[in-house]
C-alpha cells in the first residue's frame, strides 16, 4: 500500500499508509486538527527478486568468457 504524506497545522508532517481507493485524510489522527495532503518528492521503489541488474541477463557466451578470464587471473 502507498504511503501518503500529510501536514497538520499543530503536529507537523506525518505519513499515513492508505489504500489508493481510500479518501484522503481531513483530520489529524493525533490531535484532530485539519490536515493537507502533500505531494511527495522522493518516491522509493524497491525491486525484489532477480532480473533487475544488467548482470542477471547476460548471455551464456558472456558468462563463459568471464569465467575463463577470472580463472586466468587467478
Amino acid at each position: 500500500m502507498p504511503i501518503y504524506e500529510y501536514k497538520c497545522e499543530k503536529c507537523g508532517v506525518f505519513e499515513e499508509v492508505q489504500k489508493i481507493t481510500d479518501a484522503p485524510l481531513t483530520t489529524c489522527p493525533t490531535c484532530g486538527g485539519p490536515v493537507k495532503k502533500l505531494i511527495s518528492r522522493n518516491v522509493g521503489i524497491i525491486f525484489k527478486g532477480s532480473g533487475f541488474y544488467c548482470t542477471d541477463n547476460r548471455s551464456e557466451e558472456y558468462k563463459q568468457k568471464a569465467k575463463e578470464e577470472s580463472a586466468a587471473d587467478s
